[in-house]
């Protein structure tokens, strides 16, 4: 330990803490401390305590005790007697013996079972029945409890002179077990000692100085900074973590990749989280037997339980593209369209809904949009599936439009997003052809996170749009499993608070 160091790094009240203590033969409590030094407040002391233990200067002991104060009844018992023992004296008054009926005369209809009760535990009286009477016969242990004061009865007087006494738990037990006889409080004192730096602190000097322990504006703006010792800060010393407030990693990450997209020129649109199947399944030729409609996959709503379709010209467009292929040069699914089914009302089961309606409005190139939110799929929820999950939807509708710009699109995406090496792979997907699946290479192995495509003619000639649509739809969980480095996507909805609070913003 520099001892120079160190003493200049105390406080004022650290350096008044160890004085006393000096005086006091090397240990006190926080109240004589109190009293012996110029502090105005407990809690000053305990502060300073507190910095020269993390300074091995002192040791704060800590005893912890507990005491005992008479409650409600037991004040009663002081005044008027224990139950038991005003029954046991009315039974010798009548000669030894009384009936049951009789104690109705000493005590009050709330004590007579609680006397009872005692007498019998005691063995202070025995219970016989006599002509249908409950008679009460005094014992020979109940007429030695006449002449002495019982333990019981000592520990009442004793608390009533003296509360907030330290007694024997096993000498109080009988009256813990009563109702609001005593009060049980557990007390914590403590003892604050010297250790050998301490000493040898204090043998080097101490000296109590008017010196600065905070710089404030106004120390700065009257210059009486420079006429006094500025107390030198120990960088390495203690102190208790702050955390702020923050958004939570998932919000900042939307906030991250919105910001991504509105800096390469994309608009941002949204939509309703319930929709009819012809908007989020007609609409992208899925077929209406398609497996992805099933009650196990998708959430239907029962209030409302069908949506009607406003456009009618455009359902009867969509209908045609899924018998026959109508005008698109497709061959359709060949089966019988069912208007029914596509009123059928659901919990949207990705944001590509928002895409086809924005491009029925909007049918005219050029446009950029992209959507973050809310999915929905009956998933069993397990490590890698959850049920509600975000989904980060995006489109390029332009007349020179080619597969090799949506490349380019996504590689800048990721670029910015932090990942280095990407490649693309070829897939299958309803709506879009052709398409491919996006991976990242990250921790050493290849991830894949979500697929992208051209929309299918089926897709966009239905809504009058008559040149390529470059499309992506990707998971905002698994990216952020990757970015924080977790196994489980459930972590990211769990309360932890120690990761909310430790996980930097990225």
């Amino acid at each position: 330990m520099d001892i120079d160091k160190t003493i200049k790094e105390l406080s004022q009240n650290e350096k008044k803490v160890l004085l006393v203590l000096d005086k006091l033969k090397g240990q006190a409590s926080p109240v004589e401390i109190l009293k012996n030094g110029e502090f105005q407040q407990e809690v000053e002391v305990m502060n300073a305590a507190s910095w020269l233990q993390s300074k091995k200067l002192v040791t704060i002991k800590h005893q912890v005790k507990t005491v005992y104060s008479l409650g409600k009844e037991g004040k009663q018992f002081v005044q008027k007697g224990l139950p038991e023992k005003r029954a046991l004296q009315f039974i010798s008054d009548k000669g030894g013996k009384t009936s049951l009926k009789d104690l109705s005369n000493v005590l009050q209809k709330h004590e007579i079972p609680i006397a009872i009760g005692w007498l019998k535990r005691k063995n202070w009286v025995v219970i016989k029945k006599k002509n249908k009477e409950t008679i009460l016969e005094i014992t020979p242990n109940g007429e030695k409890a006449l002449k002495i004061e019982t333990l019981e009865e000592k520990i009442l007087n004793q608390l009533n002179k003296k509360p907030n006494l330290e007694i024997d738990k096993n000498k109080v037990k009988t009256l813990l077990s009563r109702k609001n006889v005593l009060k049980e409080k557990t007390l914590v004192t403590s003892t604050i000692v010297l250790t050998d730096n301490g000493r040898k602190i204090l043998q080097k000097g101490l000296e109590i100085k008017d010196e600065i322990s905070q710089i404030t504006s106004s120390i700065i703006r009257d210059g009486s900074w420079k006429t006094k010792i500025i107390r030198p800060y120990d960088i390495h010393a203690f102190a208790p973590a702050k955390y702020g407030g923050k958004p939570h990693p998932l919000i900042h990450l939307i906030s991250k990749i919105r910001s991504i997209f509105l800096e390469m020129g994309f608009e941002e649109i949204e939509g309703d989280f319930v929709e009819s199947c012809f908007w989020n399944m007609d609409m992208l030729f899925i077929p209406q037997d398609h497996p992805a409609r099933d009650m196990q996959d998708t959430l239907y709503t029962k209030y409302p339980s069908k949506i009607k379709i406003k456009e009618k010209n455009l359902i009867d467009k969509i209908a045609r593209v899924h018998e026959n292929g109508g005008d698109t040069g497709s061959t359709g699914w060949g089966y019988k369209f069912s208007k029914e089914e596509s009123e059928r009302a659901l919990l949207r089961t990705h944001t590509t809904v928002n895409t086809i309606r924005y491009l029925y409005n909007h049918p005219e190139p050029p446009c950029k949009v992209f959507s973050i939110g809310r999915v929905f799929r009956k998933e069993n929820i397990d490590a890698t599936h959850l049920p509600e999950f975000y989904q980060i939807e995006g489109i390029i509708h332009e007349r020179d439009a080619n597969f090799r710009m949506l490349i380019g699109v996504l590689k800048e995406f990721y670029n910015r997003m932090g990942f280095e090496k990407i490649r693309f792979r070829p897939a299958y997907f309803p709506y879009t052809e052709p398409s491919m699946e996006v991976e990242v290479f990250w921790n050493n192995e290849w991830m894949e996170l979500g697929g992208s495509g051209i929309f299918r003619p089926e897709v966009t000639e239905p809504v009058g749009v008559k040149n390529p649509v470059l499309a992506w739809g990707l998971g905002l969980e698994r990216l952020a499993m990757l970015k924080f480095g977790l196994d489980d996507i459930r972590d990211l909805y769990i309360s932890d608070l120690g990761w909310l609070r430790k996980k930097p913003l990225i």
